[in-house]
């Protein structure tokens, strides 16, 4: 993320109020709305999109700054001023995988398509036929320590047709 795209994520006075609101110790949606005032759908939209920018993450105990991505912005906004903006596929990627995991599947199409077809990349040869659960296995080492989970994640890569399933054997058919 560029210094720019985090302004950007900051430049809503609705999303400053969350983040401030979230800094000052609410943890999930409703405590934001009772600190804010904000309606909930406005608290919900500016939550995801702080989260989807990396500025707030979701550790399981609620969600809170993510102090070591905001370090990481300041170190590359420094090192770097006048940094060209960053390749979407790229910042889509930083998002959305965390260590080679895969944190979560974005909400939106175009992201998800993005996400899955690094994973059909990364994983599956062309050509090659996969029993069921070799897929499985594949998909679970994605899906270990995030949000979501190998069955949902296996589904986007069919409905996407970037994977192709007949009698139990899968193989990949996107790019």
């Amino acid at each position: 993320m560029t210094a720019q795209a985090l302004a950007g994520a900051l430049a809503d006075e609705r999303r400053r109020t969350v983040f401030a609101a979230i800094v000052l110790g609410a943890r999930d949606v409703p405590a934001v709305v009772a600190r804010t005032g904000l309606p909930a759908r406005d608290a919900a939209v500016a939550v995801r999109r702080l989260t989807d920018a990396g500025v707030l993450t979701d550790d399981g105990d609620g969600l809170r700054v993510d102090a070591g991505r905001l370090r990481e912005f300041a170190r590359a906004g420094a090192a770097s001023p006048a940094a060209p903006a960053a390749n979407p596929r790229e910042t889509i990627l930083r998002t959305f995988l965390r260590d080679g995991a895969l944190t979560r599947l974005p909400a939106q199409r175009g992201r998800r398509r993005v996400l899955l077809e690094y994973i059909t990349e990364r994983t599956f040869e062309p050509g090659r036929r996969y029993p069921e659960r070799e897929v499985d296995d594949a998909l679970r080492r994605w899906c270990e320590g995030g949000d979501a989970d190998h069955v949902t994640l296996r589904r986007y890569l069919i409905d996407d047709m970037l994977l192709t399933r007949e009698q139990g054997v899968y193989w990949r058919t996107g790019p």
